[in-house]
């Protein structure tokens, strides 16, 4: 959201510097992310003066120059050499004088400089109007009426209005009360009168003075009351439809707002001032003078005012006359109703309408409004009718026009003003500081909080209408702590803990496993859960989108992978190749009309994961260190007895636990990653995170004391058939079930033809250990005899000497 700083001074009792009023939003929750400078014109026409050619001659040395005498009310005239075709002597112009720098309707601001043109020196420049941002025209340099006083400074002779600030805040989402100029002083003004101990109210701009007791010919009919609790409108005839003032346009333009005409623009105005969106209609063309509020039948055709034939849905919200529909409530207007350079007479609407109902109609027809964001967050049902006087005060002042009725207010049953009870011990229990009462009252009355009745330690408060987000009493302590300033939340000096740890929640083990993911070298990422269907032809159990606001983004993954490799693609285009990715997230599949959500760890891994040094090559990735990765989180996760396997007829390696896999790894095939450009290996890893932490939660730790006895190492050198795996070697080797035998490792494997052509050797190192006492060499040489006899006959090995 952003805030105009001028604008916002409006309404506060005393100017702030920028700076300081920056300070106290972010105090109070409202975080400025910016703070952006405004200008009317590039620059502000800073250091640029009027000035008067006395003398214009022809230089000696360029046909297409001239040498001029310019005075701008110095000592002494400048000497300026200037190429415009139409200078000429007595002609009153703006001057750029040395030292000066301009800002160019295009291009990039260039300081003055005294210079030496074609041998003539030349002390500044007669400007065109592109040259210092004041229009596009270069056709020569921009004369002023023969009456401009000399010497003058540009930004006072044009008027420029003062350069203006525009506040960039981070609002969220449950803030709808601070959406407006005048919410946002609101929460300034309670922190001022916190902290300063003096009363500071919001300045409010003036009221409706007056209007007819005659009611509008337009009659206003509500017949869906639950999506339309209040509906007010009024008359306004005489208008003349044009563009708005110059000080209006401006301030809408600081907050990124296009100026339309003036009733648009005072409509978008007011939205922005109170946080009350309002619509216009061209009262002529409201067919029988009836305004009717409720839903049409399905699929009726609808055009709204971008010139978009629209199919409604029996649950869109429609505003309509006595022909039928003529906006989509709180979101778009028809295009045959609104304000043209025409109208003179208008119905001015100003409503509330039930959030949920706005927002479902919004998203559905990706007609993301102005309005529809602040209706769909809630708005404050009590400043409807000051936001619509509001408007038709400014529209009489700035159209032209005359108020022509009373004020409709069409409110079948008021809504209820929210009653929250609260405690001062519950606050400083939740707050973790100790309020005053006073100090209580006078933080919550300053934001508008009603006290219905107190005890000497609790608070009956009436909630203001505007605060549509507070229901409880931690919502109240959350207006206590933001008027108080988070930034002045007590940092506790001590930390109590319980002595009996909980179990581990879901969280823990997520953070667990990432925290071993970062110590391998891995970066979490956060991608997407919508994604493009073009990366899944033919799949049938596709979750689509029913109203997607992108042909890019229309179905819920079905796998993870396809999420990294946009990553990789983002990051591989711009020369990061080397890469090691993970993400916790969810996949979404249709099974026969059920939608259902699986819980995923994906990997992603690519390009080079040891960096080429003075004494080392670059080592890409590989399967063996993706299957190293997974086996170190296993054996971090206290995961035992898994091993890798291929899945039949396929690439895909799996581990399982207890019959069940938990844990998938790939290279991924190069048409796959032809479809994201990325031209080196890439492997993914998908671990099915419920029947991980499940297998996670059998680990039973066993404590069993260091031996004191030296280990033994023997090492032995087998020749196996090429199909036959080193997960063979290990498998039978735990079947003898050596209690002496504490480690197996893989330390070489070597080929040759020596050894023949479908033969490869494996040597093995083992280890052997007891805890109670040194083995001998006689028992060692029996379990290394078992060792061969088992390889011999299990796995037809032969042994090398």
């Amino acid at each position: 959201m952003i805030i105009s700083y001028k604008w916002l001074l409006d309404y506060l009792p005393q100017p702030l510097p920028v700076n300081e009023l920056s300070k106290i939003l972010t105090s109070i929750g409202l975080e400025v992310e910016a703070v952006e400078n405004i200008e009317a014109v590039k620059g502000g026409l800073e250091g640029l003066l009027t000035g008067e050619i006395l003398t214009c001659e022809k230089h000696p040395n360029a046909d297409k120059l001239k040498i001029t005498t310019v005075n701008i009310g110095g000592a002494e005239p400048l000497h300026i050499v200037c190429g415009a075709p139409n200078a000429a002597a007595g002609q009153k112009v703006i001057v750029a004088p040395v030292g000066a720098m301009v800002h160019p309707t295009n291009g990039e601001p260039f300081l003055i400089k005294k210079a030496k043109i074609r041998g003539e020196e030349s002390e500044g420049m007669i400007c065109a109007e592109d040259e210092i941002g004041l229009g596009e025209s270069h056709a020569g340099i921009m004369i002023l009426p023969a009456d401009t006083q000399v010497g003058l400074l540009a930004k006072d002779y044009f008027k420029l209005p003062e350069t203006d600030h525009a506040i960039h805040i981070g609002l969220t989402p449950n803030r709808s009360d601070a959406m407006s100029h005048i919410g946002v002083a609101r929460d300034v003004c309670a922190y001022l009168t916190h902290h300063t101990g003096t009363d500071h109210e919001v300045k409010l701009p003036a009221a409706l003075l007056s209007s007819p007791a005659t009611p509008s010919r337009v009659t206003v009919t509500i017949q869906a009351a639950e999506a339309c609790p209040r509906y007010t409108g009024i008359s306004i005839t005489g208008v003349k439809v044009g563009p708005s003032p110059e000080w209006l346009q401006q301030r809408l333009k600081t907050i990124e707002v296009r100026s339309i005409n003036n009733i648009v623009d005072i409509t978008n105005y007011v939205l922005h001032e109170y946080g009350q969106p309002l619509h216009a209609f061209d009262e002529e063309k409201i067919n029988g003078s009836a305004i009717n509020i409720g839903f049409v039948a399905a699929d009726t055709l609808f055009t709204t005012l971008d010139d978009k034939e629209r199919k409604l849905r029996s649950a869109d919200l429609m505003i309509m006359d006595g022909s039928g529909p003529v906006a989509i409530a709180g979101v778009f207007g028809g295009l045959h109703s609104g304000v043209t350079p025409q109208t003179t007479s208008i119905f001015l609407e100003s409503a509330y309408f039930t959030p949920v109902y706005i927002r479902r109609t919004s998203m559905h027809h990706g007609l993301r409004t102005d309005a529809a964001t602040h209706f769909e967050k809630g708005v404050d049902i009590n400043n409807v009718i000051p936001a619509l006087q509001r408007a038709a005060a400014l529209i009489a002042d700035l159209a032209g026009g005359t108020i022509s009725s009373s004020i409709t207010d069409v409110y079948p049953q008021p809504l209820e003003q929210v009653k929250v009870k609260i405690t001062y011990s519950y606050i400083q229990k939740l707050s973790g500081k100790y309020y005053s009462p006073e100090a209580v009252k006078n933080i919550l009355t300053a934001l508008g909080f009603g006290i219905e009745e107190e005890t000497a330690d609790t608070l009956y408060l009436s909630v203001p209408s505007n605060k549509t987000d507070v229901k409880q009493p931690a919502d109240i302590v959350e207006e206590i702590l933001r008027i108080d300033g988070l930034d002045n939340i007590v940092i506790p000096q001590k930390l109590n803990i319980d002595l009996i740890k909980a179990l581990p929640t879901d969280r823990d083990k997520r953070e667990t496993v990432a925290d071993i993911l970062h110590g391998l070298g891995f970066q979490e990422i956060v991608t997407n859960s919508i994604i493009n269907s073009k990366y899944y032809p033919g799949d049938t159990k596709l979750v689509r989108m029913l109203n997607s606001l992108s042909a890019d983004l229309d179905v819920m993954r079905p796998t993870m992978l396809e999420s990294g490799l946009e990553v990789i693609q983002y990051n591989y285009n711009r020369k990061n190749k080397d890469l090691r990715l993970f993400e916790f997230g969810r996949i979404y599949q249709n099974e026969n009309g059920k939608y259902i959500e699986y819980d995923r760890l994906g990997i992603w891994i690519t390009g080079n994961i040891q960096q080429a040094q003075w004494n080392q090559k670059a080592r890409p990735a590989d399967i063996f260190y993706v299957k190293g990765v997974i086996a170190d989180l296993l054996q971090r996760s206290g995961i035992d007895g898994v091993q890798p396997v291929y899945a039949q007829e396929s690439t895909e390696l799996q581990w399982k636990y207890k019959n069940t896999v938990i844990c998938t790894a790939q290279a991924i095939d190069q048409k796959r990653l032809d479809i994201f450009d990325i031209k080196q290996d890439t492997y993914f890893v998908s671990i099915l995170w419920q029947e991980w932490t499940k297998a996670m939660a059998q680990k039973v730790i066993k404590y069993k004391e260091v031996s004191k006895y030296p280990a033994v190492q023997r090492d032995l050198a087998i020749i196996l058939d090429k199909t036959t795996g080193y997960g063979d070697v290990v498998k039978q080797t735990e079947q003898l079930k050596l209690g002496a035998l504490t480690g197996i490792n893989l330390f070489d494997v070597f080929e040759s033809e020596k050894l023949g052509a479908d033969k490869k050797s494996y040597a093995v190192n083992y280890s052997f250990q007891l805890q109670d006492r040194t083995l001998t060499d006689t028992e060692i040489e029996e379990m290394m005899q078992q060792l061969v006899t088992t390889y011999k006959t299990k796995l037809n090995a032969q042994i090398r000497d």
